[in-house]
């Protein structure tokens, strides 16, 4: 079986997103004729018992977000989570049966983007959906709404990188609203950036669109995009970088976008490249410049004057891609209904380009930290999400993604909602 790299450049991320509210409606049918005073009698009964149902009780025909602490705290499987990094690696694990089902479906989340609400979109296959995460040497709680939303009250979380951040952050969005229904603040005009709130915890979601963290243009011919893109490796995008005050917590994640031909700058000279193939141009590699995009990202926050003292960066580490029998543009696909049987890494041979990947992140990640010295270490923590997803090739939206206008191609980068990628808050909540 060829396992292939995306080169998700020409898959088409802009989908309408719009939320679409069905409020149910009650018809009472009655016949006519029946004598005044009985029926007259009979209202009036009917008044009395509604009116003791509504003082006394909580109105049953109507839903409402309640304050954190007034919300009644339902059954669930939490276990206070001790994260000790020495004795306990919450990333290294497996994928065992769990029929208790999802936390949110597609007909109880409203936000789900068209493009990975699978069922909508045909998808009939659900044995995907009974898997749970399990760490070899201790247990991962099962994300708490309620709990999760008592430890970031009052507080303002981001989510920076592709679409594939955004996707974990629409996940996230979906497990909170089972709880209260978050209020769409901001939306620009391309859909990148979104600004979620919960007023009962006023608790601020956001999302930060980019997609190399750093300065890039995109090379044009004839006024048309070529998909490549000159990135200097030296300078953070102003678009993100210029919204960090008042966050707490900033979780990064980005790759994708650097599978492709791109043109690496320093102090505005050209350095070299990855995958242009050029002579009189050095070929860098895909490794390099995510690196050092990663580095002057984090380098920046290290240094951000305007940045809360106390805020906390996380990376989420690389999601891997599942194309097979070809690429993207090829007939490439992700059929599986399955997670891979893996123990203990093994098997996962083929998928080394990913690891590396994934060994780069870590690496910046704890390069930062030391840079932050003893004080601000703690700021950067790590969410290690690329083991876990190597093994569910079955996740994907496929062909079950809703894009009329690309048909016959498959989606195998993005996750399908509900899903794995899920599990990814299971880690956040965890780690928080």
């Amino acid at each position: 079986m060829k396992v292939n790299t995306i080169n998700p450049s020409s898959f088409n991320y802009e989908f309408d997103e719009k939320i679409h509210n069905h409020p149910k409606k009650y018809y009472f049918k009655g016949e006519f004729g029946i004598p005044f005073y009985p029926c007259l009698i009979c209202f009036l009964g009917i008044t009395s018992i509604f009116s003791f149902f509504f003082v006394y009780f909580y109105n049953p025909f109507h839903f409402s977000s309640q304050s954190i602490k007034q919300f009644p705290h339902q059954p669930t499987n939490y276990i206070k989570p001790q994260y000790d990094e020495e004795n306990c690696d919450l990333f290294k694990g497996k994928w065992v049966r769990d029929e208790n089902g999802t936390q949110y479906t597609t007909s109880s989340c409203l936000t789900i983007p068209e493009s990975k609400n699978c069922f909508k979109n045909g998808r009939n296959d659900t044995d995907f959906l009974n898997w749970r995460w399990k760490p070899y040497d201790c247990e991962l709680p099962r994300f708490d709404p309620i709990k999760f939303l008592q430890i970031v009250g009052g507080k303002k979380m981001a989510f920076l990188g592709d679409s594939v951040a955004r996707n974990h952050m629409e996940s996230l969005l979906c497990l909170l609203s089972q709880v209260e229904t978050p209020v769409d603040v901001y939306k620009d005009s391309e859909d990148r950036f979104r600004k979620w709130h919960f007023p009962s915890s006023n608790f601020t979601l956001m999302t930060f669109w980019s997609k190399f963290l750093v300065q890039a243009e995109e090379i044009m011919v004839n006024d048309s995009g070529t998909g490549s893109f000159n990135l200097h490796l030296d300078k953070v995008n102003k678009k993100w970088a210029s919204k960090l005050y008042g966050l707490d917590y900033l979780i990064i994640s980005d790759a994708h976008w650097f599978f492709r031909k791109n043109y690496l700058y320093n102090e505005n000279k050209l350095i070299g490249c990855v995958y242009c193939n050029e002579r009189n141009i050095t070929e860098l590699g895909l490794n390099y410049a995510l690196r050092i995009a990663f580095r002057t990202a984090m380098k920046y926050i290290n240094n951000c004057k305007e940045c809360n003292k106390g805020m906390v960066t996380l990376v989420r580490t690389f999601s891997p891609a599942h194309f097979e029998n070809g690429g993207w543009d090829s007939g490439g696909g992700c059929n599986s209904t399955r997670p891979r049987s893996d123990e203990k890494g093994k098997g996962m041979e083929d998928r080394w380009f990913e690891l590396e990947v994934r060994k780069v992140q870590v690496e910046e990640l704890v390069r930062a930290r030391e840079e932050a010295g003893e004080e601000g270490k703690n700021k950067f923590r790590c969410l290690d999400v690329t083991n876990a997803m190597l093994m569910r090739p079955d996740g994907h939206p496929g062909e079950f993604w809703g894009n009329k206008w690309m048909k016959g191609y498959n989606d195998c980068v993005h996750w399908c909602m509900p899903g794995p990628i899920d599990v990814w808050s299971d880690f956040l909540f965890a780690v928080l």
